[in-house]
């Protein structure tokens, strides 16, 4: 044997005769219970981060499951990541002065698709050099077409069943990127910004945004002021526009902040929504997706057109003009921004596609409860879990995007073309907007050519007989004009039936996977994902996607800080493998680390392991060395062959218990203490005395030990497990009892 350990020259050749032998592909067995885990999808085109590098967690249960003699099936996938990508690409666009406005709906995804298909097989071949036992002949892609076939037809049953509706609701909406956001996907940012005291006739307003005032509808004071509560009933005046509201009472109203009285504008703030809906106010739109002001009644011709920054310059500027700003004062607060982009959120009533979720979280939570699905560790997330799922709100799957499946809904278009608006690029390539009537009938644009190079629409919510017929599938029906919906499901739409719809891919499959066993995933997660998959699980199967949901650790730097490019903080996990070895990588990310606790990931950390790797060479170099052999002599067996073998079966014992209790850190310090100190450090030096006689412990101990560490470090512990003379692999060894 080499007197270094060449991990360069071990991994690859090991995880290529893995694959070509077939061990990550489990047999149905009916005799036999399954271990199966979900892989949590990474980005298809994206390599992969060092927080990717934590399904190091997932491999150790796979491969103590396949050794314990389990039909073990961990499913790999890649998601499109909607948003994400298509922010990626239109960011290249821009690089070469483009922009996505330049091109078709069509056209755009097709580039786009084109760009993720140059980089999908990235960070597939990423997780193989990590040493991931993947099965990779059940690997699924979100865009592939059985996936997306999967998903309408669950959005049909969802619609048929009256759990889908479309509404015209406030929700998070960015400028930049042009599409809705979850409560849950906004960051929230300190800012320093200024209040603004306006002067409203009878009573006096504080507000932030002084540009969104030719959309209020009311007044709100809190009914136990006593400041306002003879003004209850009377009317206010909106600065610079000739406009009276009344002044209502709300409980929301802090009469601490400001003035105590709220200008309520219910299309651009969440709460001003809530308390327009509550007292059957009308909601007043000015600023468009663009992020600008619109044209209207209300709205001074000055400020048309204007961006959301402008407008307020300008209002400011009128507002001391006519003296109706009596005072400003800095203040601090916590402004919503896109987490993609940094854009400041607007609040913006659009129509959406809605998921009434209520009743679907009623079985999500009640098999949490009752122990059907584990979530470990126990109170803390549980109690997370819980408090969002019983306070859970509709889900917006609706996103105004292109990168990702087109909600499967047709409008019919005919006696509907006024109200219709459509975006599109002509055949001269010159961007058009307007109403379908208007392309037609003003500018002789057929609804093909619309179609050919739409955008995007933009269909009205009417009630009774002024909404457009509806058809919901996969293809309009064969007669009368109709168009599709420009909206794309929200990424979480698809991957909440990710368990349901792999497994439901290959014959068999969920039969015998389903339930999964473990899912194990980032704490921050727990609502996007695991929630949901929850209640898509059980709405379509009956039964819980998972049995268990590990909640594992976060990457850190050295110094607890979390790992960004903008810090110049990052570990790129590849660079970490090239240079010391994925078994050292694994280790390192693993060692010590407490149940959902930070991981502080360094090169020194890195370094160490790979020490450990030189130690495990060594001593199997020992091993295997020859030595002259003596004549066996019949004796009892020696204190210290006993005392090895004893302590051998202690750690063999605790190992084996601290993973099943998925406290993996604890198992691996356990094996790093006994093999470096315990075995290397004092049997190895013992038994140099007696080398002819300690041989066969000293085999069977270092065989063992290699068992053990296994599902840490596969690549070293294959090589030294042939280097001993075996010739199967010792991924399907039992583990040892």
């Amino acid at each position: 044997m080499d007197k270094v350990y060449k991990h360069e020259e071990v991994e690859k050749k090991w995880y290529d005769f893995w694959e070509k032998s077939s061990f990550f592909t489990p047999k149905i067995d009916k005799k036999k219970k399954p271990f199966t885990i979900i892989l949590p999808l990474p980005n298809a085109n994206d390599p992969i981060h060092m927080g990717h590098g934590l399904f190091t967690v997932e491999d150790i249960m796979v491969r103590y499951h396949r050794m314990l003699g389990e039909p073990t099936l961990w499913l790999p996938g890649a998601d499109h990541a909607g948003i994400e990508t298509q922010f990626v690409f239109e960011k290249k666009l821009v690089k070469e002065g483009k922009s996505r406005f330049d091109f078709s709906r069509e056209n755009l995804y097709k580039m786009i698709a084109d760009y993720v298909e140059e980089n999908k097989n990235t960070n597939r071949d990423q997780l193989k050099q990590m040493g991931f036992s993947l099965d990779w002949t059940r690997y699924h892609y979100s865009l592939e077409p059985g996936m997306v076939e999967k998903a309408i037809q669950t959005f049909k049953k969802l619609y048929e069943a009256d759990y889908i509706s479309r509404g015209e609701r406030i929700v998070n909406f960015c400028t930049h990127c042009g599409t809705a956001f979850s409560d849950l996907e906004v960051v929230y940012e300190e800012k320093q910004d200024s209040l603004y005291y306006l002067d409203y006739g009878l009573i006096q307003i504080a507000t932030t945004r002084p540009e969104t005032i030719f959309a209020d509808v009311a007044v709100a004071v809190n009914p136990k002021d006593k400041r306002y509560q003879k003004l209850i009933g009377k009317k206010a005046d909106i600065p610079l526009i000739k406009v009276k509201i009344p002044i209502i009472a709300d409980e929301k109203i802090d009469p601490d902040f400001g003035t105590g009285a709220l200008k309520v504008t219910p299309a651009h703030d969440a709460t001003d929504f809530e308390i327009g809906q509550k007292n059957n106010l009308e909601t007043i739109s000015i600023i468009n997706r663009q992020g600008r002001l619109t044209e209207g009644p209300r709205v001074p011709k000055e400020l048309f057109g204007l961006n959301i920054k402008q407008a307020r310059e300008k209002s400011i500027d009128l507002l001391k003009e006519t003296k109706k700003l009596t005072k400003t004062e800095p203040l601090t607060h916590s402004v919503g921004t896109c987490y993609r982009c940094s854009t400041t959120i607007e609040p913006m009533v659009i129509p959406q596609w809605y998921i009434k979720t209520k009743e679907l979280a009623k079985p999500a939570i009640e098999a949490v409860k009752k122990g059907k699905t584990k979530i470990i560790p126990g109170k803390r997330f549980e109690k997370l879990y819980l408090d969002w799922m019983e306070n859970i709100k509709d889900w917006n799957i609706s996103r105004q995007i292109v990168w990702g499946p087109r909600i499967p809904i047709w409008y019919k278009v005919t006696g509907h073309e006024q109200r219709i608006w459509a975006v599109f690029v002509d055949k001269k390539g010159k961007l058009r907007q307007g109403s379908i009537d208007q392309h037609k009938r003003l500018e002789n644009i057929s609804l093909d050519e619309i179609k050919q190079g739409l955008q995007q629409i933009i269909v009205p919510i009417y009630t009774g007989k002024n909404q457009p017929e509806i058809h919901v599938g996969a293809t309009p029906p064969p007669e009368g004009d109709w168009i599709q919906e420009t909206d794309t499901f929200d990424t979480w739409f698809l991957s909440s039936q990710w368990p349901v719809n792999t497994l439901k891919s290959k014959p068999g499959d969920f039969e015998y996977f389903y339930p999964t066993s473990v899912l194990d995933t980032l704490w921050d997660i727990l609502f996007f994902w695991v929630g949901r998959m929850m209640m898509m699980g059980i709405y379509l199967t009956g039964e819980v996607p998972f049995k268990v949901v590990h909640i594992h650790s976060r990457v850190v730097d050295k110094e607890g800080k979390k790992m960004s490019k903008s810090r110049g903080n990052v570990l790129n996990p590849i660079d970490m493998v090239e240079k010391y070895g994925a078994d050292a990588l694994r280790m390192a990310l693993i060692l010590g680390v407490a149940p959902a606790g930070d991981i502080a990931i360094s090169e020194e950390k890195i370094r160490g392991m790979r020490n450990f790797t030189n130690k495990i060479w060594n001593s199997g170099r020992f091993v295997t060395s020859p030595f002259n052999k003596l004549p066996k002599v019949k004796s009892k067996i020696h204190p210290d062959d006993k005392w090895i073998t004893e302590e051998l079966k202690k750690t063999t014992k605790e190992v084996t218990s601290q993973i099943e209790k998925y406290r993996f850190g604890q198992a691996s310090e356990l094996l790093y203490d006994f093999f470096w100190h315990t075995f290397c450090d004092k049997y190895i030096e013992m038994a140099k005395k007696r080398r002819s006689e300690a041989q066969p412990t000293l085999e069977k101990v270092f065989s063992t030990s290699l068992f053990l560490l296994h599902p840490f470090m596969p690549f070293i512990t294959e090589e030294l497990w042939h280097r001993l003379g075996n010739k199967t692999s010792i991924m399907i060894q039992d583990w040892p009892v």
